[in-house]
Order: C-alpha cells, then structure tokens, then sequence
C-alpha cells in the first residue's frame, strides 16, 4: 500500500527544509503530521498555535527540550527561511527522471528497522536504481561493512574477501559509497554478483526498477547510503561505481535531490547505514574515524558489530583494535565469522569463506604491506590529533560546514545554507571567529583555518 500523494508531497517538502536528525521537526511531524507540519511551516509568519508547542516540548522532553533551539518557534526560524527553495513537485520529477523516487513511513515497504532509531528516524528516504528500497531484503540479510578512506592493500584485500562472501551467500552489503573501504565492499559485491551472473558488469539498469532477476532472488547486491542528493555522485572519483550500483543495487538519502554533502549529514548518514544493517563490520579505522561512528550507533541499537584486528603499528587499525578492547565489537577474521554476526546462518560453501576458494591469511598479521606503521604503538595514536572543529555544539558543526571558503556569504545566506535561524547564526559566527575558524570580510563572513 503506498501513502497518499498528500503525505509524500509534505514530506518532500520537509526534507528540503529540515536537516537530518532535526529533533524538534522530527517531533512536529510526529505530533501533528506531515501535511499539518508542512502548511504550519509555509505560514511563513507568526508563532506556532499553543497546542502544537506544548506537544513537542512534551515529546522532547528529556531529549533535549530544555535546550532553546528546539523551541517549535526556535524551528520556525530555522526552517522558513528555506522555504523558496521547497519544490516537492519537483524533486519528486527529478527523481522519476533519475530512475528512482521517494519512499515515506506510510508505504507498506518502509523498512521497520528505522523504528531503532526512535525520534531520529528518517523524515523519507529517496532512492535511486534498480531496486526499490521496499524490495530490499529484511534486516538480517543485511550487512554494513564500513571503514576507512585511505584504507591499505591488506583493508582492500579483507574487504573484498568479505563482500565477496557475503554476496555468494545471498547477503546484501551495505557502505556509504566514499573512498577507500567503502568503495572496495561495493566493488566487491558487484564483481561476485556479476560473476554469479547478475546484471552489475553491464554498467547500466537491466531491467524495471523493482524487478531486477538473477541468482540472488531479486535482491541488490549491494547499497550505498549518501550524504547528500541523489542527483549527482558523490565524490566524482567514484562516479563509475556509483553508477554501477545504481545499475545492479540502490542508492539511498534522506536529503533532497541538489542537496550538499557536509560533515554533519555524513556523521547522520552514518546512523541510517548502522540501523537499517542487522550487523557491521569495521574493517579498517583510525582511532578517530567516522566509521567509529557507524559501529557505536549499531551497538547503542542493540545491533552486533564486528572489527577486523589488524597490525598493532597501523593507524588504520587503531579504531578496530579501540572496538575489541571497549568490547564494543567481536574480532572478525574471515567472511564465517562475519556471518555468524547475522545469526543462524550456515556457514559459507568455500571452507576459508574468500572468494574463488582462495585461502585467506590465517591472520591478518600475517599480511604482508599491513598498512602504514610507525615506530611504536604512542604514535599510531598520535596521528589524529586533535582538529579545529572539536568541541564545536551541532549549531556551529552547521554554521561551520555552511561557510564559504574562497567566498565570503552573509549572515542571512548562511541562515538559509546552515538551516539555522539568524541569531544563531550571528551567535554562532562570533564564538567561530574566537576560534580562529572564521573571519569577516565587508558585510560577509569566511571560513579560516586557525594558527
């Protein structure tokens, strides 16, 4: 059953004007609804009705309500200065030109794992490629293998095994499309389910959204949850895979077509992968990496998450080995023990569960090339030090992320691009200012790096 063209308008329009995870628009919508939600926004004047405001601070409460950006009326301001940009209509065109389309809470395929996710769960999910997100596979067929940019010979090597597996095995890989091990677990997937004779080599959709043949029952091999729209690849080095997954998978969002990716929507980006996933996998991982990030948001789920050991001396292992020793996550040294992440499952025909029947190292250090190493173990932490925008409270991340860097913008400007209304905003670029992070130029501000 799908929802009423009414609903899926509304709720295109208040992607476009909310940023992910907006607590406060997430419990308006949640109290009054998506249609009442939206024309209450597009009043574009005057303070929200007493009832509505009583609702959310209840809902919040204990959430964060006694905070005052998340005051209804403190929403309103944020949120109606978008309003120009708001086209349901449109972005529901753009992404029927795109192959793809919006599905809402109120379609029957609406993935039930999101409800982990509570208030935070995602207003709508667009999505773009061969299958419809409402025929993806249930949960626990579902598996995140995530980990770094810059990942090394030995993380590529371990990520291919793994998705390769897991493909053979009719297990859908999930990963967020960046350089690095998320490239490598989609590449992975779509190679093994090409070589099981899907349609992934042919670098273009087969077949009808929704109707994609082959070995795996018509599920995807693989899908690549964005941090901005699905109107353009991101990042452009790894357009071909995109497309190539678009071809064989699905690519999801929860921002609207024409929509930036910042650093704010990649951290929430993160918890989709995390809750719609039965497990994750950490392949690689800096001690500060956002990947940390997927694995934490999976375990506070009651998710399993899996960290694959790596060399004492890598940098890029030094997140995983932070997951074993917090016991926050399993040590996982082969596609078997990955799959026993999922729970009930046999365990994979070829006896070293890499792909081909190829033996994997018996233990990743015995990997030669293991990634970079440093003299001794102090330094491999060392390496992350810490960065200018630590400390900073969501409101300045925003305002952070919206600030040109070879341009300068005005305050107004930044209210729009940053979805924060103008006080914030003014408040905002002062306490960034102190930090050496912006700078004033004329009647407009810059992003700066610090001393």
């Amino acid at each position: 059953m799908s929802a009423p063209d009414a609903v899926r308008i509304a709720r295109a329009g208040l992607a476009r004007l909310m940023e992910p995870s907006d607590l406060t628009g997430l419990a308006l919508v949640a109290v009054a609804g998506p249609e009442e939600a939206f024309r209450l926004i597009g009043a574009r004047d005057g303070k929200a009705p007493a009832r509505e405001q009583q609702a959310v601070a209840e809902l919040l409460e204990g959430v964060a309500a006694s905070r005052a950006e998340h005051r209804l009326d403190a929403g309103l301001e944020r949120w109606r200065p978008r309003l120009p940009d708001a086209a349901p209509a449109r972005d529901l065109d753009t992404m029927r030109r795109l192959g793809g389309g919006l599905l809402v809470p109120e379609d029957a395929g609406w993935p039930g794992q999101f409800d982990a996710l509570g208030l935070g769960a995602p207003l709508c999910l667009w999505w773009r490629g061969a299958v419809e997100p409402a025929a993806l596979p249930p949960v626990q067929d579902l598996m995140a293998v995530v980990g770094s940019r810059d990942a090394t010979a030995y993380g590529r090597q371990v990520t291919s095994e793994l998705a390769s597996a897991l493909v053979r095995e009719a297990v859908t890989v999930v990963s967020g499309g960046a350089y690095g091990i998320d490239a490598r677990a989609h590449e992975a997937a779509l190679a093994a389910f090409d070589g099981l004779g899907g349609p992934a080599g042919t670098g273009a959709t087969a077949t009808a959204p929704g109707t994609l043949p082959g070995p795996c029952g018509g599920r995807p091999p693989t899908v690549a949850v964005m941090a901005g729209g699905l109107d353009r690849f991101y990042p452009a080095g790894n357009e071909d895979l995109l497309r190539r997954v678009a071809a064989a998978g699905v690519l999801l969002a929860e921002v609207s077509p024409g929509t930036a990716p910042t650093r704010w929507r990649f951290l929430q980006r993160n918890r989709l992968i995390a809750a719609l996933c039965a497990a994750t996998v950490v392949v690689e991982a800096r001690w500060r990496s956002g990947a940390l990030t997927t694995a934490h948001r999976a375990a506070e789920m009651g998710r399993e998450v899996g960290a694959v050991p790596g060399s004492v001396y890598s940098a890029n292992s030094a997140g995983c080995h932070r997951l074993l020793r917090e016991g926050a996550a399993l040590a996982v040294t082969d596609a078997a023990e990955a799959l026993e992440l999922l729970g009930g499952r046999p365990r994979p025909s070829s006896p070293t569960g890499s792909p081909g029947g190829e033996r994997a190292p018996a233990h990743p250090l015995d990997v030669a090339g293991g990634g970079d190493t440093a003299g001794s173990r102090e330094a491999v932490r060392s390496r992350d030090a810490a960065r200018p925008h630590d400390g900073l409270d969501i409101q300045d991340l925003l305002l952070l992320d919206a600030l040109p860097v070879r341009s300068a913008s005005t305050p107004d400007k930044l209210a729009v691009v940053a979805g924060l209304g103008i006080g914030a905003v003014l408040g905002g670029l002062s306490r960034l200012q102190a930090r050496g992070l912006a700078r004033r130029l004329g009647d407009g501000w810059q992003r700066t790096r610090p001393d």
